[in-house]
């Protein structure tokens, strides 16, 4: 057997080693300015949300495209990415009223999910930016409506009301309003509010329906009668014009057509498409 004890030295390189100038290699991520302590540990997007400010300069975001996603969101009723489009504009946005509508938007997003805890704090953010702006009444109205879902009747008719001294021509506030007060045993002051709901234009079989309680509920009986038949007349021609709309489009496409584009549904400021008779709910 070879004794190689006497090889054990063998020279190895030393090399010449790095230059002062050599940056070292580092895994770690970059330092986020967050605070643990204030970081709900249940809160999924804290990361997200801090590396998206941390590598994206806000000058190279067009938050008005990101508002328009999140309406073509809401039009196909995918409100879950919409309210994640919505938080993004609000928080790019360098437009007070930009990050209003959005925070606005962001609220019936989640007031479609039936998540109206998030709505209200959402419509709050909204108000929190300026309480007399043009998109204000629509953050009132549409905060009565979360808090009215949520249980606080009370302040639901607070925020219905100034929703209508923000704008005394918004009727959908007015609406809202005769609703609460109908609640409340109010019927005189609430038939007064739904007059005006429908001389601002907002004539539908929901606001109809609504009127022919609110008539009963005061004793004028033949009136609300006549009322309900126009109301439910209306609904009958709603629903008669759906079902020729679908029979058209579906003829269309057994035909090889694209069906044409619809201009007649429009996203509203709080975000919200209208029904096929434009029905509107509490907002």
């Amino acid at each position: 057997m070879t004794d190689r004890e006497g090889d054990s030295d063998h020279p190895f390189s030393e090399g010449e080693g790095f230059g002062d100038d050599y940056d070292e290699f580092d895994l770690d991520p970059p330092e986020l300015g967050v605070d643990p302590a204030k970081v709900d540990p249940v809160d999924s997007r804290v990361v997200t949300d801090t590396l998206d400010r941390h590598s994206i300069d806000s000058d190279e975001v067009d938050a008005s495209e990101l508002l328009d996603v999140g309406l073509n969101y809401m039009q196909i009723n995918r409100y879950e990415q919409a309210t994640e489009a919505f938080e993004r504009t609000a928080r790019f946005a360098d437009d007070d009223r930009l990050e209003q509508e959005a925070w606005t938007n962001k609220g019936v997003a989640h007031a479609e999910l039936e998540e109206y805890d998030e709505a209200i704090g959402a419509y709050r953010e909204a108000l929190s930016i300026d309480e007399d702006s043009e998109h204000a009444a629509t953050a009132e109205t549409n905060l009565a409506y979360a808090l009215w879902e949520f249980g606080e009747t009370a302040q639901a008719l607070e925020h219905a009301e100034r929703a209508v001294e923000l704008d005394e021509r918004f009727a959908e506030g007015w609406y809202n309003r005769a609703f609460f007060l109908s609640e409340r045993g109010l019927s005189e002051d609430a038939l007064h509010c739904i007059d005006n709901a429908i001389r601002l234009g907002m004539r539908n079989s929901r606001v109809l329906e609504e009127k022919a309680e609110i008539l009963e509920e005061l004793g004028e009986y033949d009136e609300a009668e006549e009322i309900a038949e126009e109301a439910n007349e209306m609904r009958e021609r709603a629903e008669q014009r759906v079902m020729e709309e679908r029979e058209e489009m579906t003829g269309q496409q057994a035909g090889g057509r694209r069906p044409p584009e619809r201009d007649d549904v429009e996203v509203t400021d709080p975000g919200r498409a209208p029904e096929a008779d434009d029905e509107w709910q509490l907002e």
